[in-house]
């Protein structure tokens, strides 16, 4: 199985590698933020993890240990925790000096059914971490920012310094998050960089639940032999990023010795993908691991809150970070592949 750090350009390797503080990635137990910690851990590092299993799992650290071994396992502390407890957040910040903060409530639909809930994870959460890692007198705080800032603005490709109007509770939390990141720029001269992700996909994501995201939900349909529905008519685009492209992001601008950088970077490949040309490019990637899926999508109304399309501007963070994504759709899809059918068929029971 390749690893994520074995495709990270040396010299950010290196540069790794040279940190001798510990890091700390907050939503450890979750998808991204687990890739994060078995990277650190790959590159030597000492890392705290901070989660309340509220979306993450302790399957995924379980994995994670497995993968890295004992002796690095060892140089990995977790605190089972909540952002919206200053006190975990204060515990998880001390003596750190990166921090990559991941844990958050993602999903549109999950926001429109319960704001108050999204709001209490992504705003005031995020707000306790800003001023426990502040306090604690962080080098660096990195932390997922989020495409869907860009509401209805129509510019294709996006660029950092144009959006729109929000268009569900989920983004407008993303937006408070970038606004209470650029004031304690100003006002405590701290360190902050929010990556918009786009659509990130990868190993440990999680197919289970109704706020899914589509590459794992579309799969584990696949799977089993259900139908799989696409909201619209399918031309709906999107930019999807595999986890290696995002964790390469994260330790780029944790690192970047330029105090003028710019506040927030898109994290993305640049490229965008229709849901009929992914639903087959799913189909035959499943082929090619011996499952044969014969059926059509089903398409249904649009869903409340999305975007029709999405593609980014990757440029701002190629020139001020270094970023150069590694995979696209195809070539991440063919190294998480394996991992999603032998995840979603030894969990369901379902021969491959």
């Amino acid at each position: 199985m390749t690893t994520i750090e074995a495709g990270l350009p040396a010299t950010l390797q290196a540069r790794v590698r040279a940190e001798t503080a510990p890091w700390l990635v907050t939503g450890a137990a979750g998808f991204i933020g687990s890739n994060l910690v078995e990277t650190l851990l790959r590159l030597g590092q000492r890392v705290v993890g901070l989660d309340n299993f509220a979306t993450g799992h302790q399957r995924n650290l379980d994995e994670v240990r497995q993968l890295v071994g004992e002796e690095a396992w060892s140089r990995f502390r977790f605190i089972k925790g909540d952002i919206r407890r200053p006190e975990d957040c204060q515990a998880a910040c001390a003596g750190v000096r990166h921090v990559l903060h991941q844990a958050a409530l993602g999903s549109v639909p999950r926001s429109i059914e319960d704001p108050v809930d999204t709001h209490s994870a992504n705003v005031t959460g995020f707000l306790n971490m800003l001023v426990a890692a502040r306090d604690a007198g962080v080098a660096s705080f990195t932390y997922a920012a989020s495409s869907s800032t860009y509401g209805d603005e129509p510019t294709m490709p996006k660029v950092e310094d144009r959006i729109g109007r929000p268009l569900s509770p989920y983004a407008a939390t993303k937006l408070f998050n970038e606004l209470y990141a650029e004031v304690f720029a100003r006002c405590y001269d701290f360190k902050a960089i929010g990556l918009r992700y786009f659509n990130v996909f990868g190993r440990r994501q999680d197919p289970d639940g109704a706020y899914a995201a589509v590459i794992p939900q579309w799969l584990a349909a696949m799977i089993r032999g259900d139908d799989v529905f696409i909201n619209g008519d399918g031309e709906t685009t999107r930019d999807f990023c595999y986890v290696a492209n995002a964790v390469q992001a994260n330790l780029l601008a944790a690192l970047v010795a330029d105090p003028d950088c710019e506040p927030v970077f898109n994290v993305a490949v640049g490229q965008r993908a229709t849901l009929n040309e992914l639903f087959e490019s799913l189909a035959t990637q499943l082929a090619g691991q011996g499952v044969n899926y014969g059926k059509q999508p089903v398409y249904r109304d649009f869903r409340a809150g999305d975007v029709r399309h999405s593609l980014a501007d990757i440029g701002r963070a190629h020139a001020r970070l270094g970023y150069a994504p590694t995979h696209t759709l195809q070539l991440g899809l063919g190294e998480a592949m394996p991992w999603y059918v032998d995840f979603i068929t030894s969990r369901e029971g379902v021969q491959a």
